[in-house]
């Protein structure tokens, strides 16, 4: 395994890191409720991807009505 001959500052190895920054993700408009929404991923609010409807979607009162029906049945 070869030696380092010179060491390097941390000055320098902050330097050529400066270059290394994180960048936003890209949001696309939905078609479907125009809404922000990652690109290529399904919209988290209306359950559609490329016009077709990938997952439904509750709305809080469906949600509520689910858990209230399941409390009685128990």
């Amino acid at each position: 395994m070869p030696k380092v001959k010179h060491r390097h500052s941390k000055e320098r190895g902050r330097k050529r890191r400066t270059h290394y920054k994180a960048t936003a993700p890209v949001a696309a408009k939905c078609p479907q409720c125009g809404k922000a929404k990652k690109a290529h991923q399904v919209c988290p609010y209306c359950g559609y991807y490329k016009g077709v409807q990938v997952r439904k979607i509750e709305t809080v009162e469906e949600r509520k009505a689910r858990k209230e029906k399941k409390k009685k049945s128990s």
